[in-house]
């Protein structure tokens, strides 16, 4: 039972080099070893209705901790700001910013109407004097301005550097409260920065390995309630759940999504034996892909649903094997020394991150789909479950401190290896699962 509990916890290639010239298009080239990161400002938003001022500048303050907590950009303090941005439509006085070193200016107005709210941007590049793109607009309500501040962030972002972004987007994970020798568990779902908190179960029964369906509307998770490791599917909306697989005498676990929402993978054990299974997400037959005498588990879909990768101990210890995703004979392809768990394919198709155990560390790392150019991104005591921003850039996953005391928190890392950092998260967490953006 131990050993089931251990293996129910549960890839942006390039890295890079940030590069930006005084003269032609802005750009943050990411392409090996990032060394200095981009200095920008973002003066407060424009006012422009009564009532906005508070709004606006949350907004952008909102909007400069998404693109300084990447690690990529730098903000300069509003008191080193010779202009000031008092009227959205006026012309930009780019001697004012270049004077201060800002490569890129970013400025906005909020407008707020009853519970209406309004929010345009507009992003600049300084040394070239002139806009990046064109101007947005969103609108929505007051109740969702931290949304609309990551998505101006997110369009910040890709316009920059040229890959997505990440900051309108959601991770759920499993909230721990109470002693190490009798930790209470239940799910949680947050934004991607710690923010707006919302709690989907209850702490009656242990919880584990939470998914999200790649609209992100539905979770998959594992439950004890039933006295055995069951997968349970779970509306976010509604919070209503049902068991998916409830066959006597068997145990299901380490579910997660196929890339077009309608089934879902599982490990299920019967008779002793752990095999991977596919089934449909609303009910049906589980069908078996893979057959040995050994825990196969942990398994992850390639991002056009037709490989899996997974973890088993059919050569003496866990390892990483990818197959077809109808089944077949899979092919192992972590070689190097120690354990290697909780594979998980990267959004963008070209690497697969994974938790190795190694001399008594634990690591989260990177490789090749084919197990080349294997990189550790981190080292402690206990670090586990990776799980992928939905650009590939970042990874988010669960660092355990030791000792009696000892709790569980989330961290995320770059897929460089920089920038690794505490998510700011109330009491203890573990098994994070990001959504794609909303």
């Amino acid at each position: 039972m131990m050993r089931l509990l251990a293996i129910l916890l549960m890839g942006l290639t390039v890295l890079g080099q940030m590069s930006y010239a005084q003269s032609g298009p802005l750009r943050i080239e990411i392409t090996d070893g990032v060394v200095e990161p981009l200095p920008y400002a973002v003066p407060d938003f424009v006012a422009e209705s009564a009532g906005a001022d508070k709004l606006a500048a949350d907004l952008s303050r909102v909007i400069a901790a998404d693109l300084s907590g990447t690690g990529l950009f730098r903000e300069i303090p509003a008191k080193a700001h010779i202009s000031q941005i008092t009227n959205f439509a006026s012309p930009v006085q780019y001697s004012d910013w270049k004077a201060i070193n800002a490569q890129a200016l970013i400025t906005g107005a909020v407008t707020v109407s009853g519970d209406s709210l309004e929010v345009k941007f507009r992003v600049y590049d300084v040394f070239a004097g002139q806009e990046l793109g064109n101007g947005l607009r969103f609108k929505g309500t007051t109740d969702g301005w931290r949304r609309m501040a990551h998505k101006v962030a997110d369009a910040v972002y890709s316009r920059i550097t040229g890959e997505g972004g990440y900051f309108d987007s959601r991770v759920v994970f499993v909230s721990e409260t109470g002693p190490k020798n009798d930790r209470r568990k239940r799910l949680a779902v947050m934004d991607y920065d710690g923010a707006n908190l919302q709690y989907l179960t209850d702490s009656n029964a242990i919880v584990l390995a939470p998914r999200f369906s790649p609209s992100g509307d539905r979770v998959l998770y594992t439950s004890y309630e039933t006295g055995f490791p069951r997968v349970f599917v779970l509306d976010v909306g509604s919070v209503k759940r049902k068991v998916l697989q409830d066959q006597e005498g068997t145990m299901s676990f380490a579910p997660r999504f196929s890339p077009d929402g309608n089934s879902v993978l599982m490990s299920i054990t019967q008779n002793g034996n752990t095999d991977i299974y596919s089934m449909p997400i609303n009910g049906g037959q589980p069908r078996r892909l893979t057959s040995s005498p050994s825990i196969d588990t942990a398994p992850s879909y390639s991002p056009d649903g037709k490989q899996i990768v997974f973890e088993s101990d059919r050569s003496g210890n866990q390892q990483l094997y990818v197959m077809p995703a109808s089944g077949g004979e899979p092919k192992r392809i972590s070689f190097g020394q120690g354990r290697y768990g909780t594979p998980v394919w990267s959004p963008r198709g070209d690497l697969i991150a994974f938790t190795k155990q190694n001399k008594g560390r634990f690591h989260i790392g990177v490789m090749r789909t084919d197990g080349s150019e294997e990189r550790l991104l981190t080292a402690s005591f206990l670090d586990e479950g990776p799980t992928w921003a939905p650009n590939g850039r970042v990874i988010m996953f669960t660092r355990e401190t030791q000792g009696s005391d000892g709790s569980a928190s989330l961290y995320s890392v770059d897929v460089s290896g920089r920038n690794l950092k505490k998510v700011p998260v109330q009491g203890g967490a573990s098994d994070p699962a990001w959504s794609p953006l909303q």
